[in-house]
């Protein structure tokens, strides 16, 4: 079992996570409670104001197929700024939480790494 602590929608939920075989399907254990407060974000950040200080990073390896960003332009928390595609699904990557964008460093077409950065926040 692994325990896990899921965020949807600025809402913190613990979670058991059981790993079986890999000819059956993985499944989600038991019920999740709300965390008493939010975890906090676990992106490095600059100092608050600083430009760029919301960093905005790869959750997985794969490669961008569509980044619907430029920078300048105001994001609320929540909007798509970058899909990727990893073993053939698409997984969008969410603003953390409302701001400008400062820089957009990748491309379409563009593989990343799992942590790589993809865009930064003001």
């Amino acid at each position: 079992m692994k325990n896990l602590r899921i965020t949807v929608n600025g809402t913190a939920y613990d979670v058991q996570v059981e790993e079986l075989g890999a000819s059956s399907a993985p499944a989600v254990a038991s019920k999740a409670a709300p965390a008493a407060a939010p975890a906090p974000a676990s992106k490095p950040t600059a100092p608050a104001g600083a430009a760029g200080s919301v960093v905005v990073k790869a959750p997985m390896p794969g490669t961008v197929v569509n980044v619907v960003v430029s920078a300048g332009q105001a994001v609320k928390a929540g909007d798509d700024l970058v899909f990727i595609e990893a073993m053939k699904m698409e997984t969008p990557v969410k603003a953390p939480k409302d701001g400008t964008v400062a820089t957009v460093d990748v491309a379409k077409g563009e593989s990343v790494d799992s942590g790589k950065v993809l865009v930064t926040l003001n």
